[in-house]
């Protein structure tokens, strides 16, 4: 058994426990950029543990506290922690925050009280994103509905992340009638040379219009790929090539 296993096993509950309650975490921003204006037009915050452990990847991170019973308590850290860091570097457009439909579903949800807090650190929800990320099981598709009206009612948006990767994806979009889809960076690498991409994207751009959402193109590593985006009539896209994590939401060329 290697040390990660042997860590997971004995030792990740006390350590995640001592991780949420020193909120031992760091907050890094990627850049999503309008490719018709240039700049970003907000960034995607992505949390990590503790640097130099093995709970410092996001992956292993969420899935120790989903396997020991912890993850809404560690989500729940991560959102407050997000938006004081978000807060602290001036709120540089809109904030797309990861949460699960499991997070969005969870009762007690309290409208007041989000916005008491929001308030207290500068922020308006006009300027949040509910990423819905793709950890999709047992969603009640009523309740996910009328929990989201609550924070629309607010002013949140609501982004579809990893478009394409399964059908509960598509479901989601007709259902939810998101603000923003993310089209998944498998469908997105290599665009500039594979026509069934493109053609799948044309697709979600020819939908996105009908349905009123905008299309954010993940995954876009060359050139090349974002001239094909732009071609495509893609508004938004996100990777390496625009825009690497970074502590400080750094602008874009």
């Amino acid at each position: 058994m290697d040390a990660s296993a042997r860590a997971f096993t004995g030792e990740a509950p006390a350590r995640l426990d001592e991780l949420i309650e020193a909120r031992a975490l760091s907050v890094v921003f990627q850049p999503v950029v309008d490719l018709a204006a240039g700049g970003a037009v907000g960034y995607e915050a992505l949390v990590r543990g503790p640097a130099g452990t093995w709970l410092e990847s996001p992956t292993a991170l969420f899935a120790a506290a989903r396997e020991t019973g912890r993850y809404e308590r560690l989500a729940i850290v991560c959102i407050q922690e997000t938006l004081r860091a978000w807060a602290a570097h001036g709120s540089p457009g809109l904030l797309f925050l990861n949460m699960s439909p499991r997070l969005v579903q969870r009762a007690g949800f309290e409208p007041g009280r989000a916005r008491r807090f929001l308030e207290s650190l500068g922020l308006k929800p006009a300027t949040m994103v509910i990423e819905l990320t793709e950890d999709y099981p047992a969603i009640e598709m009523q309740h996910l509905r009328d929990s989201l009206r609550l924070y629309r009612s607010m002013g949140f948006r609501v982004a579809l992340d990893d478009l394409g990767e399964g059908f509960s994806s598509l479901r989601l979009w007709s259902e939810l009638r998101p603000e923003f889809v993310k089209a998944d960076k498998h469908f997105v690498r290599g665009i500039s040379k594979d026509a069934v991409k493109r053609q799948f994207l044309r697709s979600i751009q020819h939908i996105a219009r009908r349905a009123g959402s905008q299309v954010i193109a993940e995954g876009i590593e060359v050139a090349e790929d974002l001239r094909a985006a732009r071609r495509l009539g893609i508004a938004y896209a996100q990777g390496w090539h625009l825009g690497r994590p970074n502590a400080v939401p750094a602008p874009t060329s």
